[in-house]
């Protein structure tokens, strides 16, 4: 039986990605506060189309969106800023339609900042931030039979490997109850020089936000990893539709891990993958979901450098 790589803590993703085989770790660690103001920088370059896509989708369907669902409660997964998601509250005060907001992220930092912010901006707004990684167990703070729109954008889905992203789908889907709907989003597969800049940016913010994964290892295993020492390396995988990205070792080294009384050996060249970001058909995206156990509501797809957003809910209704 394979391990639950969803339910999992840094030691055992670092132990499991890092001391055996080919190197790898999830990319969930990218986001201390660091990484999550580098993400939200790199969210406003002219390459990085995926979050300007979306957020334009995002407009023009939210109205619609909010008029259809008629949610009591937003819970976001990886919130983030919740810039895409001010759409969707707009279209609430338009309508003049009252709702609870649930953000959960793993950063505290933009946790607070982006609530605060909401807050102040919404004034009928009521935010429960929740700091907890989504890929585990949350307890979301109002338990009751609040209707969710459960809220799960950036094309995160395109992370997961096709055994992961259907197993949290699973888990996402025993989450919700039977009036709950998920809007998920998903980049598209398109032309592999449109998806390499978007991974490689000019002013170089990408190679920044992915080595900085290596101070997060220093931070909480004590590792003595020199950002030095390695570069940033992103490619289009077109046989498996993903963007790899990975940190190449520029020559062999020795690094110690003081918290795991260990060491981790590279060789020239070796890489540590820190990502993929997989693109989807439509019709990949819809099995995806239907093997998952949801039922396709609503399939939003932008005009431009293909993106989609669906809305979806349990089968078992």
């Amino acid at each position: 039986m394979e391990p639950n790589l969803v339910n999992s803590s840094l030691v055992e993703d670092f132990k499991r990605g890092m001391l055996q085989g080919r190197k790898s770790i999830p990319p969930k660690y990218f986001y201390d506060d660091v990484g999550s103001r580098l993400f939200d920088q790199i969210c406003d370059l002219p390459e990085y189309y995926p979050t300007r896509i979306e957020s334009g989708l995002l407009k023009n369907i939210s109205t619609e969106l909010i008029d259809f669902v008629k949610p009591d409660c937003l819970t976001e997964l990886g919130s983030g800023a919740s810039r895409k998601t001010e759409h969707l509250l707009d279209a609430c005060n338009r309508s003049n339609h009252g709702l609870l907001y649930e953000p959960v992220d793993v950063c505290e930092e933009m946790l607070n900042w982006s609530s605060d912010n909401l807050q102040k901006k919404y004034d009928w707004l009521s935010v429960e931030p929740i700091l907890a990684d989504y890929t585990k167990e949350v307890k979301w703070k109002v338990d009751d039979n609040r209707r969710r729109l459960f809220i799960f954008l950036g094309g995160t889905i395109g992370n997961f490997d096709a055994n992961l992203a259907l197993q949290f789908l699973k888990k996402l889907k025993n989450d919700m109850g039977l009036d709950d709907y998920l809007l998920i989003g998903a980049d598209r597969v398109k032309r592999p020089d449109l998806l390499h800049a978007a991974y490689n940016d000019k002013a170089g913010y990408t190679a920044e936000f992915n080595l900085n994964v290596l101070s997060v290892f220093n931070r909480q295993l004590k590792t003595k990893f020199v950002k030095d020492n390695f570069f940033h390396y992103a490619f289009y995988n077109p046989i498996e539709s993903q963007i790899e990205m990975h940190l190449v070792s520029s020559g062999e080294q020795c690094v110690e891990v003081s918290t795991l009384n260990e060491k981790v050996y590279f060789n020239q060249g070796e890489s540590i993958l820190t990502e993929i970001s997989r693109k989807f058909t439509r019709k990949s995206f819809e099995k995806l979901l239907k093997k998952a156990g949801f039922e396709v509501d609503k399939h939003f797809e932008s005009d431009q450098l293909k993106f989609s957003l669906v809305l979806a809910h349990p089968t078992a209704r």
